[in-house]
């Protein structure tokens, strides 16, 4: 996060102390934090508690945080940018209210030089997080400053903070144009006459140009310069390789440097057709999407980057190249994440604008009471605020290439759904695989006729993008639209460069029938092979954005306590792969992949024929599966003579599998038509092989029957760590037989021990169904797995390992190095 680090030495309490915002309270007692900071996590589940956001509770938090007015703030412009607090944040400094910023997702950025004290005397910030709306969302939020914090210092004569634009308009192999935008300030009593350098930094360090320009600026004014620097042979920003540029603009005054603002760029053009769909960096490619939501599993909202890191990496190696931030703006440093690793990202704002949602109920609106209430309340008055000064922050990411309004909007505004013709209208309703019962032209009509309300979907989402195009014209303005059927009657779509369809494959071809200039994608789609293959199957679909990519917490509808959170992910809470991984792994990655699961014939999807052939128990079920995978397993343990199903996932053209080296038969992917291989067999022990043909390439998976546990194997993701808040390793315990065959069918209750100085962050096994405490040492396994996250906080070495009193067993140790 760019400026000064301000995440150490915060005083937190939940109690309501006697006036928190003042400088001369007592706050002794209160806990030390680091930021970022999420309360919440801390607690454990509470069936009592809502299903929405994961029961897990709310409530009111102080932070506090002391310090000294130093030489360098004398003469100086002093901010704080808060980067998230989750949620109505009244922010005081020496008790004077500075902002009340009632949105948990858009950066806060004040300004607090007039309520110093003097040079060398003592100062406080105290912060008031109201989360006593404990259900006000439909997913996991996280309580507290949840983000970092950042000081920024600005002289008088200063670029602000997020003062700078950067955009490449022209763009081929001999060169590049920059476009530099800079706004410069001068709140001094007299007109400046300063130089404003710009140097260009290639990947490799090396300057590819600059420019320099003196200019006058009178006291108590402010200007926009424009800088066009051209970049010999551009090196792109690619997803493969995601080469970045450096730009540092500095002001220099009577030959001293006031400032220096560094921001990292990248070269890359794109576009979207509505015939052709995308292009990126001049080549045709499909948007290979996921959804991610905000929290980290175990680690809640305050997520360090290198669990972010690990996560993304899993998804990278899916075949993944695109982010879809649902339904909020990300933090900044997700997105710097995403600038070095190669993910095209979709920003959106809201998730509702003038009216609310049932958080309780997704689409289906009955009520909203007091713990319900959301963003809505606030967003007139905020909307703007919140919406520029997220895309202040961050229109500069390479990586991001789209912004999003919002998230399945029409649910909020209901008068227009009948009109399509569907009844009943629920987020598992029949929109799914039928198209609209009612003609374009009955929908036109229909609408055309209904009396305008104080608030249409149409003039707000108008609204909104005028708001955004007024900083940003080089990204498509798109929305999640979950009936598009009517959306492009209202006028709503008619607002968006994009339309983006949630859940609506079924009507890729009517929107091109009827509204063939607007470009179109999927922004939600299941997790199926169905999904996809209807993007394969039309050119001008540009891509989806697959629901989800990581299970989240919260919006545990589905079944009720100890569901804790969303199951549809490709990856777990603790992120690990799922099933439907790889089955994605096989559809995105050009690497030969094969994965083998398997269920015994009573529980499967399938069933024997009359002529004795395995097949679906509902015809053609494949092309409306939804959300969640179904139930399958990766291990080879039944019972004698049980029928098994074999599932494959490949993208291998044939596989051969063997039982007990005795040769089953040879299948081809061609005959499956949902893309799944697939055999029954008798069970008997022993080894299951699987040899896949990928071109020229040859693929071999075992899947083999286990023992008893006989051993707890741990590993860790690296070997060194930082004292830093980003900074932590990931420690994986898997149960093992005798044979050294990792087991995924048995479980067991570890204990895990770290020597040294360190902070375990929690543990988890995964599970949505998971309610131990992630607060803990001690964890029962899921598939014979568990994860525990641990921080270094001082320099030395940690060594790591788990247990088993029940069985008497320990695992081997890790040596993990912490530096300074």
């Amino acid at each position: 996060m760019r400026g000064i680090p301000w995440n150490e030495d915060w005083r937190f309490t939940l109690e309501e102390p006697e006036a928190p915002h003042l400088l001369h309270t007592d706050d002794s007692t209160w806990r030390t934090v680091q930021l970022p900071h999420d309360w919440s996590v801390e607690f454990p589940f509470d069936p009592e508690l809502e299903a929405s956001t994961g029961y897990l509770p709310g409530g009111t938090g102080w932070y506090r945080k002391r310090f000294i007015t130093s030489p360098e703030m004398t003469g100086q412009k002093v901010f704080l940018n808060f980067d998230g607090i989750y949620n109505r944040a009244s922010i005081y400094c020496n008790g004077s209210l500075v902002r009340f910023h009632p949105f948990g997702y858009s950066p806060c950025l004040i300004e607090i030089t007039d309520q110093l004290n003097g040079a060398g005397e003592e100062n406080v910030i105290a912060v008031k997080v109201d989360r006593t709306r404990y259900a006000d969302s439909r997913w996991y939020t996280g309580s507290g400053i949840y983000r970092k914090v950042a000081l920024h210092l600005l002289p008088q004569l200063h670029i602000p903070v997020w003062g700078t634009y950067h955009t490449t308009p022209r763009l081929d192999d001999e060169k590049g144009t920059l476009l530099s935008r800079i706004q410069l300030n001068n709140d001094s009593d007299d007109q400046k006459i300063p130089e404003i350098r710009i140097t260009v930094y290639r990947p490799d360090g090396q300057q590819a140009a600059f420019q320099t320009r003196v200019i006058a600026i009178p006291s108590g004014e402010g200007v926009k310069l424009e800088f066009e620097l051209e970049i010999s042979q551009p090196q792109r920003w690619e997803i493969e390789d995601a080469r970045l540029y450096k730009v540092v603009t500095v002001i220099i005054d009577n030959g001293k440097v006031l400032q220096e603002v560094e921001e990292r760029i990248g070269f890359r053009d794109f576009r979207f057709d509505s015939d052709k769909g995308f292009f990126f960096n001049g080549r045709s490619m499909k948007i290979k999407g996921v959804n991610l939501h905000h929290d980290g599993g175990m680690v809640g909202a305050a997520v360090p980057l290198d669990v972010w890191r690990r996560r993304l990496q899993k998804l990278k190696a899916c075949g993944c190249n695109a982010i879809r931030t649902a339904h909020n703006p990300a933090s900044e440093d997700f997105l710097d994440l995403c600038d070095e690793m190669g993910f095209l990202v979709q920003e959106e704002f809201f998730d509702e604008w003038d009216y609310p949602k049932d958080k309780r109920y997704n689409g289906n609106e009955q009520s909203v009471d007091d713990i319900t209430q959301g963003h809505a309340e606030f967003f007139r008055e905020y909307a703007q605020a919140d919406l520029q000064d997220t895309m202040r922050r961050d229109r500069n990411h390479p990586c991001i290439f789209q912004w999003s309004i919002g998230n399945e909007i029409e649910w909020t505004y209901p008068k227009y759904n009948a009109a399509t013709g569907y009844f009943g209208m629920s987020a598992s309703g029949n929109y799914f695989w039928t198209l609209p019962p009612n003609s374009k032209e009955t929908i036109s009509e229909l609408i055309s006729r209904m009396p305008r309300d104080r608030y249409d979907i149409d003039t707000t989402a108008g609204m909104l993008v005028r708001w955004t195009k007024e900083l940003d014209t080089t990204r498509p303005v798109t929305a999640n639209c979950i009936l598009p059927s009517a959306s492009y009657e209202s006028g709503y779509i008619d607002q968006l460069d994009l339309a983006g369809y949630s859940y609506r494959r079924v009507i890729y071809d009517y929107g091109k029938r009827y509204y063939p200039d607007k470009p179109i994608m999927g922004t939600e789609n299941v997790a199926q092979w169905h999904e996809w293959k209807a993007v394969l199957e039309r050119e001008h679909v540009a891509g989806i954005f697959l629901w989800t990519g990581i299970d989240h917490m919260g919006e545990a509808r589905r079944k009720p306590f100890p569901l804790k959170g969303s199951e549809a992910g490709l990856l777990d809470l603790a992120g690990f792969d799922k099933p439907s991984y790889h089955m994605f792994k096989s559809l995105w990655s050009e690497e030969p992949h094969l994965y083998i699961a398997t269920q015994t014939l009573e529980k499967s999807l399938y069933q024997m024929s009359a002529s004795g052939e395995l097949v679906e128990r509902i015809e053609g079920g494949w092309q409306e599966r939804v959300w969640f995978w179904h139930d399958v397993f990766a291990h080879w343990n039944y019972c004698d003579e049980e029928q098994v199903v074999v599932e494959m996932y490949s993208n291998c053209e044939e596989i051969c599998l063997y039982h007990n080296d005795r040769l089953i038969s040879v299948q081809r992917l061609r005959d499956f038509e949902d893309h799944i291989y697939k055999w029954v067999l008798p069970f008997a022990a022993g080894e299951l092989k699987a040899v896949g043909r990928c071109g020229d390439q040859e693929i071999v998976e075992r899947l083999r029957t286990v023992g008893p546990v006989h051993r707890i194997q741990i590993e860790v993701d690296q070997e060194q760590v930082k004292v830093d808040a980003d900074s932590v390793v990931h420690v994986t315990a898997n149960l093992l037989d005798a044979n050294g065959t990792i087991i995924r069918n048995q479980n067991l209750c570890l204990h895990f021990q770290v020597e040294g100085e360190a902070r375990i962050l929690g543990v988890d096994n995964g599970s949505a169904d998971n309610v131990q405490p992630f607060q803990s040492t001690r964890l029962v396994t899921d598939q014979g797995r568990g994860l525990m996250i641990v921080q270094g906080l001082r320099p030395g070495t940690l060594m790591v390992r788990a247990s088993c009193a029940d069985h008497h067993l320990v695992s081997n140790t890790c040596i993990v190095k912490v530096n300074a």
